[in-house]
């Protein structure tokens, strides 16, 4: 599964090189609860095929009747770019499908350059994180390489927007677990890589669209080359295993590292890494474990929901409160 930033501007292009006119719309700011963040972009073809989202379907349907040729609209046509604002009363809140005062306002491009639609769609497939900047007045779009990933800057006149790889996940150890891990990281747009180099595992383990590895977890981290969009989560329950990638991980730009295991194993997992292997407490601050939030979860179903949910709410920015972590659930309503 690949990023939904790519799939809508690969539509785009390919829709712009049949000679199909498309409206390119970006989520640009919000006010309040939108359905859709800022950044989230959808194209919209002349006929009302429409790649991506910028809302739950009230607002994608108000613009196939404004842009489009169905249901015999206008059509899409040219120009310099608009802005079009939903949700600024009670009635169009209501309308659209917004949550109470909610408002969101969109950057409407009109039939993008072919050349430059091509060119990013390329650098995205390579892995190249680009800032895509549109100057609402003339439309001029720049294309630049970004060092980091940013949040969509917009400030009425211009429009900066950070495109890029999708989120990396790299599970260590093909197990049950990893399974349900593996299948809700894909439907939340990330690339998943499992490696495990344990013939007996790798053997009966498959997850369609994810990538499997059978080298040593030190190699399959190096090899990742993590970066501030990857997540590594070690789910092997083997220490061998488990503390080779920890120790790669930690001393990466990985946004989220986490693994798995009761808190006996994770207190005697942190001070194997301080004794032996020159971690310290600092160091190991990083490092989430037991992993996942505590929900009582028993299955290895549902210690997947946990450990996804803790995982988005890291991607996301949210401060999760310390009392929804396992260790310090575990020993409120258990004890030490």
């Amino acid at each position: 599964m690949e990023s939904v930033d790519v799939r809508v501007l690969r539509a785009a292009r390919d829709w712009r090189a049949a000679g199909e006119p498309v409206l390119l719309t970006t989520v640009a700011r919000t006010w309040g609860s939108s359905p859709r963040p800022a950044g989230s972009m959808m194209v919209l073809r002349n006929d009302g095929r429409c790649v991506g989202s910028v809302s739950g379907g009230c607002i994608e349907d108000d613009l196939i009747l404004r842009f489009t040729s169905a249901h015999g609209g206008p059509g899409i046509g040219s120009g310099t770019p608009q802005l079009l604002r939903y949700g600024i009363d009670a009635d169009d809140a209501h309308r659209f499908g917004l949550p109470c005062g909610g408002t969101l306002e969109l950057l409407l491009e009109f039939n993008p350059d072919l050349a430059l639609l091509d060119a990013l769609v390329r650098q995205l497939e390579a892995g190249v994180l680009i800032q895509r900047t549109v100057n609402c007045a003339s439309g001029a779009v720049t294309q630049t390489p970004a060092q980091a990933p940013e949040a969509l800057r917009f400030d009425g006149d211009t429009l900066s927007h950070t495109l890029g790889p999708q989120y990396r996940m790299l599970l260590i150890g093909a197990g049950a677990l990893a399974e349900y891990v593996a299948t809700m990281a894909l439907f939340n747009d990330f690339a998943v890589t499992v490696c495990d180099p344990r013939a007996e595992h790798v053997g009966g383990w498959s997850v369609p669209g994810v990538t499997i590895t059978g080298e040593m977890p030190d190699d399959a981290v190096r090899a990742m080359r993590p970066d501030t969009r990857t997540a590594i989560v070690a789910l092997s329950h083997d220490p061998k295993l488990d503390d080779l990638a920890l120790l790669e991980a930690l001393h990466s730009a990985a946004f989220y590292i986490g693994a798995i295991g009761s808190r006996r194993n994770t207190d005697a997992r942190r001070q194997r890494l301080i004794e032996h292997f020159d971690e310290t407490q600092a160091s190991l601050q990083r490092l989430r474990a037991p992993v996942g939030i505590y929900i009582g979860s028993r299955t290895p179903a549902e210690i997947a929901v946990s450990v996804m949910a803790e995982i988005l709410a890291v991607k996301n920015g949210v401060t999760l409160p310390a009392m929804l972590s396992v260790a310090a659930a575990k020993t409120e309503l258990i004890g030490p």
